[in-house]
């Protein structure tokens, strides 16, 4: 029995220990919450903080910047002129109008309206040149105006300066400063305004950067096409207004002058390009004339090596017949010929001489570049030979020749001529020593 209670009160101490725990457990989970949601709260709290500062920073950044709009706007060369000038104006009327009261009412009250009327005067004025300015009214009005201007306010100088040199309790030369002082002020102020006024029109009236170039071309262009623009301004004064524009009546004018559709191309230039054109053509291409030394120096003909021109291999070896019997059965032999033109040099009865593709090849035509045409006095005139003398002149200056050296090279040295010429005499000469059917290689 008293096993089974200390078994039970050893249950429920254990119990309560574990009651004990969760709620400390429990107590500890519940001081984390209020923890983290306070240290939540003053986060939220600091970054609101945070942006609070940063958008007053930023409004009085705002503002220290539409300040310093304002003070700079304020403060710009135009307003400081503008405004300058009023307070100009405005103290040269507080200097000058007490004076020219003084003057007459001292002399009678009944003058009071005097100076208002003197001083008005050239204000009123002032402000009609500026009406004028601004409604662009002829020339002579603003310079009548300003006649006027200069009038009122010489009277009412004069008027200050009397007053000022008859002023009581000082020198002379006190007096003086000060009538001069009076009547210097009493024309400053018309004179600033009027000044003001007139650079004011001036800025209003600057054109673009263009329009200087703009009037400097229409100057030029009226000058240099005196008949186009007269025709130009006819058709302007014809048409109704506003229904022709000046550039459409230039070109007009410019078909009816000179009958071109373009403006500034005229017959004259016309032809000029025409002439050009065809000088370029004739530049560009070859000269249709060979040149003197052709024969002399082929395309190809020095540089080629004596290999080269021994083999040959661009011409087709015949077999060659007996020409020291019949040479000219030898040019019937062949079917294909080509016939090379004769100089100039030789007589009217000599004809052309015909000769085998495969004794002599045909001189290619040389591509010369186009460097203009040589005159007919400079050029050096060779009399050119004919096949059958360089068959002749080769024959005679290879006849002690051993067939190994009878090559293209030495042929061209010995006779001087062309490379395919000289190719053309080697197979024949070769044929010519061959034994009798024996095929030349």
């Amino acid at each position: 029995m008293s096993m089974v209670y200390e078994q039970e009160a050893r249950a429920a101490q254990a119990a309560r220990a574990e009651q004990r725990r969760l709620d400390a457990a429990a107590a500890e989970q519940r001081r984390a919450d209020r923890q983290r949601a306070a240290d939540e709260r003053a986060a939220r709290l600091r970054e609101q903080q945070r942006a609070d500062q940063a958008a007053d920073r930023a409004a009085r950044a705002a503002r220290r910047e539409e300040r310093a709009l304002r003070r700079a706007e304020a403060l710009s060369p135009e307003r400081v002129y503008h405004r300058g000038t009023l307070a100009l104006v405005a103290a040269s009327g507080a200097g000058s109008l007490p004076a020219q009261i003084a003057h007459f009412v001292a002399i009678s009250p009944v003058l009071l309206p005097l100076p208002l009327v003197v001083e008005g005067a050239a204000w009123v004025m002032a402000a009609g040149v500026a009406y004028a300015d601004a409604r662009g009214l002829p020339g002579w009005v603003r310079w009548v105006l300003r006649g006027a201007v200069v009038v009122c306010a010489t009277f009412a100088a004069v008027i200050n300066y009397q007053y000022g040199a008859h002023l009581p309790g000082l020198t002379a030369s006190e007096r003086v400063t000060a009538g001069w002082g009076l009547a210097a002020v009493t024309l400053l102020g018309p004179t600033v305004f009027e000044v003001r006024q007139w650079v004011a029109t001036l800025a209003a009236a600057t054109p673009d950067p263009d329009a200087r170039a703009r009037r400097r071309h229409a100057r030029l262009r009226r000058q240099h096409h005196k008949s186009v623009a007269r025709t130009a301004d006819r058709l302007l004064s014809a048409a109704p207004f506003g229904s022709l524009s000046a550039e459409e009546a230039w070109e007009r004018a410019w078909s009816i002058e000179t009958g071109a559709d373009s403006p500034g191309m005229t017959p004259d230039l016309h032809r000029r390009a025409v002439k050009s054109a065809a000088r370029l053509r004739e530049a560009q291409s070859p000269d249709p004339t060979p040149s003197a030394n052709a024969e002399e120096s082929p395309q190809g003909g020095v540089d080629r090596s004596p290999s080269e021109l021994e083999e040959s291999p661009d011409h087709p070896t015949v077999l060659a017949p007996d020409l020291s019997a019949a040479p000219v059965l030898a040019v019937e032999a062949v079917p294909t010929a080509v016939v090379e033109p004769t100089s100039d040099a030789q007589s009217p009865d000599s004809t052309p001489a015909v000769l085998p593709v495969g004794v002599v090849a045909a001189e290619s035509a040389r591509t010369r570049r186009a460097t203009g045409r040589v005159p007919q006095s400079a050029r050096t005139r060779r009399l050119q030979r004919t096949p059958d003398q360089l068959l002749a002149e080769a024959r005679e200056a290879t006849a002690d020749w051993s067939a190994d050296r009878l090559t293209a090279d030495a042929i061209r040295q010995a006779v001087r001529t062309s490379a395919e010429r000289a190719r053309g005499l080697r197979d024949v000469l070769r044929a010519e020593r061959a034994p009798a059917g024996e095929v030349v290689a």
